[in-house]
């Protein structure tokens, strides 16, 4: 092969597309990439504006040498080069894994606004992908594998080369006087990628030499049908979903066990999520959406967590405990609350307050006494029923900002303004606005 057609492949996926950032590693597949789209530039894209990115996690004593080596390459070939250091503690458990997200972090950081990420995942990546999906016991989702154009972050991210194989990519490097970083780690079998590649597929594609095409189109088939159910259910996911992003149990109990987990899978990958197994799914359902009546229930799904509230599910962020946090605020500055809960300003849409007294401190807090007297109301009532009143769900009680002016509490922002905050006629007031982050929706 003298390149024609791997330079075909990635002239198809890259048109309409002017700026390119390639994840470099230095190693072969990202090495052929780059020189690829060099190539490409000069003969048939003029105007791309190309850069790469070597991302060094320190996870091996060559990591400097092999920064060196992608320098001194992009150098030769006239393509900036960023280099972005990661620290990974090689300590935890999953450091593939870690090494994997710390390195797309850093890529997206790394990114311009119109950059297009372009990655050199090739058809032998794509068996090995599918067989740990295999062995996972995944369903259509996770043996789809790798798809050739994903959302990434706020951009995009290509795999031009899935159609081709490791041995065209070294056919095409040898044919081009290409030199390339071998990985000495790639060759230690304990890891199960390596374990594929060394030990698995080449006595499978021994047998049968087109098995990893073969297994390719299995996995585009898989994620046409996974693209199917998608469209089929949409309607179905948006009539469940509220605008708070919540999911209505009582609906999700309405309709079959299959339909329900695919339902909920769909409704946890909107918050990018790392997809749930068969065994998350059946524990959110059957240890939160069905737990009693009177319970509080939550799962930990990763970095996130699932509860119910007057039956509905809420897939949240693990939330920072704010009980005993005060907070001074001079009303002159817009403050910062804290946990990304907004803002908090003066500003003629805000609710009316009275002016705090000359030895009166302003603060922040996030708890109150069990009782309070509110305005337009003749006794104090229990802090608990104002919530409930409210519909404020358990976990947003200790999050919701409460003025206060001393010890004494004068509004909970959102909620309600009490007695003690209340302005009366010719009185000077304050308006307080609370501006809150916004929920994103899911949009169908």
């Amino acid at each position: 092969m003298n390149g024609a057609r791997i330079q075909m492949q990635i002239a198809s996926k890259i048109t309409g597309y002017s700026h390119l950032m390639v994840a470099f590693s230095g190693g072969l597949d990202s090495t052929v990439l780059l020189h690829a789209l060099i190539e490409l530039r000069i003969k048939t894209f003029p105007d791309l504006k190309l850069h790469a990115v070597h991302v060094h996690h320190g996870l091996s004593p060559h990591a400097d040498s092999w920064a060196d080596h992608c320098k001194l390459v992009c150098r030769e070939w006239m393509v900036q080069l960023n280099v972005v250091k990661v620290n990974i503690d090689s300590k935890l458990g999953g450091v593939e894994a870690a090494a994997r997200n710390k390195r797309y972090w850093a890529i997206a950081n790394t990114m311009n606004k119109q950059d297009i990420l372009l990655t050199a995942h090739h058809l032998d990546d794509q068996s090995e992908t599918f067989f740990l999906a295999l062995k996972r016991g995944s369903g259509p989702a996770g043996l789809s594998a790798m798809a050739s154009c994903i959302t990434f972050f706020n951009s995009q991210h290509i795999r031009p080369l899935l159609d081709i194989s490791r041995a065209q990519l070294e056919e095409y490097a040898k044919y081009k006087n290409i030199k390339w970083i071998e990985d000495y780690s790639n060759q230690d079998n304990r890891f199960d990628r390596n374990f594929l590649r060394l030990e698995v597929i080449p006595n499978l594609r021994n047998r049968w030499p087109h098995f990893t095409k073969a297994v390719a189109r299995s996995a585009k088939l898989c994620a046409e049908q996974e693209d199917l159910l998608d469209e089929l259910l949409q309607e179905s996911l948006k009539a469940l979903t509220n605008k708070d992003t919540s999911i209505n149990i009582n609906g999700l109990l309405q309709i079959s066990e299959a339909k329900r987990y695919a339902i909920l899978r769909r409704w946890i990958a909107y918050f990018k999520v790392m997809p749930p197994s068969k065994k998350q799914l059946q524990r959110v359902w059957f240890e939160v959406a069905m737990a009693r009546l009177d319970a509080k229930p939550q799962l930990k799904l990763g970095e996130y967590q699932i509860r119910r509230y007057h039956q509905h599910l809420y897939l949240l962020p693990m939330l920072t405990v704010l009980k005993e946090k005060v907070i001074q605020w001079n009303p002159d500055t817009i403050l910062l609350l804290p946990d990304g809960l907004g803002t908090l300003q003066l500003d003629h849409r805000g609710i009316c307050v009275r002016q705090p007294k000359v030895n009166e401190v302003v603060s922040l807090r996030f708890t109150a006494h069990s009782r309070i007297c509110i305005i337009n109301r003749t006794h104090s009532k229990q802090i608990k029923k104002i919530w409930r009143e409210h519909n404020i769900p358990p976990w947003e009680r200790e999050r919701t900002p409460m003025l206060y002016y001393g010890e004494e509490l004068i509004a909970i922002l959102g909620i309600c303004i009490t007695k003690n905050g209340e302005a009366m006629v010719h009185e000077p007031f304050w308006k307080i606005n609370w501006t809150k982050n916004i929920c994103k929706s899911i949009i169908l």
